[in-house]
């Protein structure tokens, strides 16, 4: 590991806002990684690692710790137990977006819907990134972590992170801990081994995002070339010419609500099904057997609903911003928070409360936010 000079967290991150931490800490290898943390931690002072800094919204004041930033690279090709698949292993640092471009040239089917994502491989599982009806959860095996709490580091199964919509047990939400205080260092995903060949396209989303027939049959590059150009007509592909995409993408999440509560949203307002928990098995001990089987639970599942709609329908347009502020709503998607140039966090905030606010009084709804937020809040 190396200590670098420190430098403003609003050079280091998409949103362009930050102050300087007290110390800054560069790891290139999952040993200097390792080593840096426990560091770190044996101290007790704050910190908080770095890796692309597309997801992080950090206050103006001066950072009171280390920040640690994770510059590990790598792909290891394993072995997979099914036929037709391989396994790769991808150090934390490694950038996502050609990660996946990799397994496109490599003919490897599973994360091709996700290109475009700006970050590392590493923030993949923490909030279970997902677009277009691919999430990391349905190609990811395991990751290898450093707990905190005791400087360990272990290779831990994915049904053990407690991954569903943009969380984990890893992930620090807006007003809470994470459950589990840890560093991943690297992670294995299994994808299918397709080649070029063209097939058919089975999602609905994504084949509506494409403009596909169902009969219709793609290769993986086009369906990385497109995806790519839908991010850029949004803003959503890092560029430093467009201030649109100086942001930390969709800055609000589509919202998870009941379903009861869905239908007092207007019925424009779209929505798409949550899969329900259905009871996998029920067990009748023999001796009380009474020849009747108990009814399963019919609950309604929830329902997720538009942000953006909601944002939008709430009067806040594309392009929107507060009297003298430097920070607007994107003038391509009403989901991101951007920075036009020299914006300060405080003015970042203000405006994403003051869009909370407004789809409150208007729906009853307050929106989460997306981002890790470090010294600043809403």
């Amino acid at each position: 590991m190396t200590e670098v000079p420190p430098v403003a967290l609003s050079t280091l991150t998409t949103l362009r806002a930050g102050g300087v931490p007290e110390r800054m800490i560069e790891a290139r290898t999952a040993d200097e990684l390792v080593a840096a943390l426990r560091e770190v931690w044996a101290t007790g002072d704050p910190w908080f690692v770095l890796g692309g800094g597309s997801n992080l919204l950090v206050g103006d004041e001066p950072f009171p710790g280390t920040v640690v930033r994770i510059l590990t690279r790598g792909i290891e090709t394993l072995p997979a137990a099914r036929e037709g698949f391989v396994r790769l292993r991808v150090q934390a640092g490694h950038d996502w977006d050609a990660f996946v471009g990799d397994t496109v040239e490599r003919g490897l089917a599973g994360v091709e819907a996700m290109s475009g994502i700006p970050g590392t491989v590493g923030a993949a599982p923490v909030q279970n990134i997902g677009a277009y009806g691919q999430e990391i959860v349905q190609t990811l095996v395991e990751v290898e972590l450093i707990d905190e709490a005791t400087g360990e580091v272990s290779t831990v199964p994915a049904a053990e992170l407690g991954l569903g919509f943009r969380t984990s047990v890893l992930k620090h939400h807006h007003g809470s801990v994470p459950e589990r205080r840890a560093v991943i260092l690297s992670v294995t995903v299994e994808l299918a081994v397709i080649g070029d060949a063209p097939r058919r396209i089975h999602g609905d989303q994504l084949r509506t995002a494409l403009g596909l027939q169902p009969g219709d049959a793609v290769t993986l590059t086009f369906v990385r070339e497109q995806v790519r150009q839908i991010r850029r007509r949004k803003g959503m592909v890092l560029d430093d010419a467009d201030p649109d995409t100086w942001s930390a993408g969709s800055f609000f999440q589509n919202a998870v609500v009941s379903a009861s509560f869905a239908r007092t949203l207007p019925a424009e307002c779209p929505r798409w099904p949550v899969e329900p928990d259905f009871d996998p098995v029920v067990v009748v001990p023999l001796a009380g057997f009474d020849g009747s089987v108990p009814r399963l639970s019919t609950a309604e599942s929830d329902v997720k609903v538009s942000a953006g709609w909601l944002i939008e329908q709430s009067g806040i347009r594309k392009g929107f911003k507060l009297p003298r502020s430097r920070a607007a709503v994107s003038t391509k998607h009403a989901l991101a928070l951007t920075n036009r140039g020299g914006a300060t966090a405080d003015e970042i905030a203000e405006l994403a409360r003051f869009i909370q606010g407004r789809v409150h009084a208007e729906f009853g709804l307050l929106l989460q936010p997306e981002p890790v937020l470090v010294g600043v809040d809403l």
